[in-house]
């Protein structure tokens, strides 16, 4: 990754976020742009270049900060997510980055395991192995019915009219 020079977008949540900028800062990698909802970042362990998204003041939690997700997945060639097998905002990325028809590697840390996901049915195939009270967390959180349905009509072919 560092190797080739590429182009790193990141968020700038505690956690996996903050944790991966600090790995890019010990190896002292400059390609990094730190993507924050708002007026300001919450971590930029690295100084680096960051995009503030501006948000609508009235949204709150979630859904405030996944106006920065939604930029970072719209600008990524593809993505790469780190998930602990809970994190509901990991998983509202990789959906995110598949309504824009990105590719992603997902780290499974609970499994030490990378996944290629591509399609709808990769990333469920990894859901379906959740507990089910962890699935429904995840569920509720990240509001999967409405991201799969938007999925699943988004491959559908369109229908010539004759």
């Amino acid at each position: 990754m560092t190797n080739n020079g590429l182009d790193i977008v990141i968020g700038d949540a505690n956690g996996a976020d903050r944790a991966m900028q600090a790995y890019l800062f010990e190896l002292s990698y400059q390609n990094v742009t730190v993507f924050c909802a708002g007026s300001h970042c919450r971590n930029n362990v690295g100084g680096w270049k960051s995009n503030l998204i501006e948000v609508d003041p009235t949204l709150t939690g979630r859904d405030f900060f996944a106006k920065k997700d939604q930029a970072m997945a719209a600008i990524a060639d593809f993505g790469f997510v780190l998930w602990d097998g809970k994190s509901a905002g990991s998983i509202r990325n990789v959906f995110e980055m598949l309504k824009n028809q990105r590719k992603i590697v997902l780290y499974h840390s609970v499994e030490s395991r990378f996944y290629n996901i591509g399609i709808l049915d990769e990333i469920m195939a990894i859901l379906n192995k959740c507990d089910p009270e962890t699935f429904e967390d995840i569920n509720k959180k990240a509001r999967l019915g409405r991201a799969i349905e938007q999925l699943r009509s988004q491959q559908q072919p369109a229908l010539a009219l004759s």
